[in-house]
């Protein structure tokens, strides 16, 4: 069929928000460090105060030329704008319901909690070091695991020394805990 038969649709696509994040568990806050929360909040500004607004101008000056039915700059531009909006809302929520912990102002102790810096060691010795962080910063190939991960809640509460059993697609896997610290996290 002709697309020019075919009426555009302002309502937005059928894709749930950001289905990629993960979800905050029912009833728990948004946790997140200092720089998780200024990351975020940039990348909020950045969309609301500099994308959107020239999104918005082009899409505007694409519809004063007339037919809108093949005109690439309105439609690709109006497709660009919801996919901004529905990150915008996302983080918007994120942010509104977010609860900054910084882990830098943590006293010190040897029991783990959120933004604690835990070295454990498998039972081969080979040691890894993570970052406990909230969901939305969590990058495991830079050691950071959110606070909802398997790794993270078998670690929470855990005191140095400790071994700790967690659940992981191999199978059962044994650490212990040989150091925590609290620290800025880049």
């Amino acid at each position: 069929m002709n697309k020019a038969f075919v009426k555009e649709s302002d309502a937005p696509d059928a894709d749930e928000d950001d289905v990629a994040a993960p979800a905050l568990p029912a009833g728990s806050k948004n946790y997140m460090t200092p720089g998780g929360y200024a990351r975020m909040e940039a990348e909020f500004n950045q969309l609301w105060k500099v994308e959107r607004p020239k999104l918005v101008e082009t899409i505007s000056w694409a519809a004063s030329n007339g037919d809108r039915s093949e005109n690439g700059d309105y439609i690709y531009g109006k497709k660009r704008l919801r996919e901004v909006d529905r990150r915008i809302r996302f983080l918007s929520k994120r942010l509104e319901h977010a609860e900054v912990v910084d882990p830098a102002q943590r006293e010190a102790t040897d029991q783990v909690f959120f933004g604690a810096t835990v070295t454990v060691a498998d039972q081969s010795g080979k040691e890894s070091t993570y970052a406990i962080v909230g969901i939305d910063e969590a990058d495991a190939g830079h050691g950071r695991i959110a606070w909802i991960s398997p790794m993270a809640r078998a670690l929470m509460k855990a005191r140095e020394g400790d071994t700790v059993s967690v659940q992981t697609p191999e199978g059962k896997r044994e650490v212990e805990i040989v150091e925590v610290r609290y620290q800025a996290i880049a």
